[in-house]
């Protein structure tokens, strides 16, 4: 899984800003509405709703927020009805790219999405030309700053994790869907807070990509997760950290 969460690695490091921490807010309260809507306003049996809300907490989410979120779900309060898409296609150098998102006006946001792609040196594709290349894994993300590793491995590895690696400033656990939520608990049971717990699509191999070719994928990647009907931006690349450094300064 090497190379899995280069997005999710750049991601974090630019959403300590005021403006991304507002949309990750708007992201996980529309998830909180559609897992109510699905599956009922119950966290101990809808696990989707309970993992949504357990998010938003790590994620600072204000309780009144949450509330809200399930309030509409289950229709005590009155809120827009969105529907969840996902569109698929192909960025800079064949880079997979996977897009969730959730919109309560599917023609405006289709057109937007595939004009994202375009402008940005990609092109969206037909339903199934790149799911197939992303898993659906738990992922589980430890600060590594005052954390022992062995202890972590064992911890996670005992509860049911399938895998951990080492990304740098943190620990990426990887689990089942159907483990998520144990090996979550195990960790914060004993003491380790995760940074971030989702479950995520981690891509089965990735794309190395350098220079103008990954410039223009960053930018699209950015247009595509700045979309305020955008909920989940995956692809399947990898990049040398040199390469990030030097763009980034």
């Amino acid at each position: 899984m090497s190379g899995h969460s280069k997005w999710s690695t750049i991601k974090r490091k630019k959403e300590k800003n005021d403006a991304q921490r507002g949309r990750i807010f708007t992201k996980l309260v529309k998830e909180i509405t559609i897992a109510v809507r699905e599956g009922g306003g119950n966290v101990n049996v809808n696990a989707r709703l309970r993992t949504a809300v357990l998010t938003s907490r790590a994620e600072n989410v204000p309780q009144v927020n949450i509330d809200r979120a399930i309030a509409r779900g289950t229709g005590e309060l009155e809120g827009i009805m969105y529907e969840e898409l996902t569109y698929e296609g192909y960025g800079p150098a064949g880079v997979a790219v996977l897009i969730e998102a959730m919109t309560d006006n599917k023609n405006r946001t289709t057109p937007e999405i595939r004009h994202a792609f375009s402008k940005n040196g990609g092109n969206i594709g037909d339903t199934g030309c790149v799911a197939w290349m992303f898993d659906q894994k738990g992922l589980i993300v430890v600060n590594k700053e005052g954390q022992d590793e062995d202890e972590i491995m064992m911890i996670a590895l005992d509860a049911g994790a399938e895998d951990i690696q080492d990304e740098g400033d943190t620990f990426d656990v990887f689990t089942s869907p159907s483990e998520f939520e144990s090996v979550r608990s195990q960790l914060i049971e004993n003491g380790i807070e995760p940074l971030r717990a989702e479950i995520s699509r981690i891509p089965q191999s990735t794309v190395a990509i350098e220079g103008q070719e990954a410039e223009q994928l960053l930018r699209l990647l950015e247009v595509l997760e700045e979309h305020d009907d955008v909920q989940n931006v995956y692809a399947n690349f990898d990049m040398d950290d040199k390469v990030l450094d030097e763009m980034n300064g």
